[in-house]
């Protein structure tokens, strides 16, 4: 099975690990990752993303270990568009999360205009941090917790909360 998945991932974290796994469990992976513009573009809240060499390095570095451990093969490839390269005739499956699965949903539209099969649409849902709230990277970059979804003491030496 031909599995595509795609995101910005930076920086990548339990969350992502999580998308990987069940991406390799069903076969061999392409992902898709986005350019500085779309990265830039898509941002639900505004801050800095490192260049797409830097996160390319750090993505296959980590989509290594799943490769080996599952005896499969990988891709990364430049997305420049939020379809980006589910639509092609290729894949057979799309790996989401809870709220990109409108998004997958969108790219069997436009894979049925084209004349190619749909994907299956693999819904895996997302890790929690210790604080309950949903690991991201954008919370980590800001510094509320760590890439295991530990939050992070503030300067005091106290656990930030989401409230402070």
């Amino acid at each position: 099975m031909n599995v595509a998945l795609g995101g910005t991932f930076d920086p990548i974290h339990d969350g992502h690990r999580k998308l990987f796994e069940r991406a390799f469990e069903l076969g061999d992976v392409t992902v898709g990752l986005t350019s500085d513009e779309l990265a830039e573009e898509t941002r639900h809240v505004p801050r800095y993303v490192r260049p797409f060499e830097e996160r390319k390095d750090d993505l296959e570095a980590e989509l290594s270990t799943y490769a080996d451990k599952y005896d499969r093969e990988f891709e990364v490839r430049e997305l420049d568009e939020p379809t980006g390269i589910a639509t092609e005739p290729e894949f057979d499956a799309l790996i989401v999360s809870p709220e990109t699965k409108e998004g997958g949903e969108q790219i069997n539209e436009i894979r049925a205009e084209r004349g190619h099969d749909p994907l299956e649409l693999e819904v895996v849902d997302h890790v929690e941090a210790e604080d309950g709230e949903r690991i991201s990277s954008t919370r980590i970059v800001q510094g509320e917790i760590d890439e295991h979804g530990n939050v992070t003491p503030d300067r005091t030496g106290r656990e930030a909360t989401r409230s402070e």
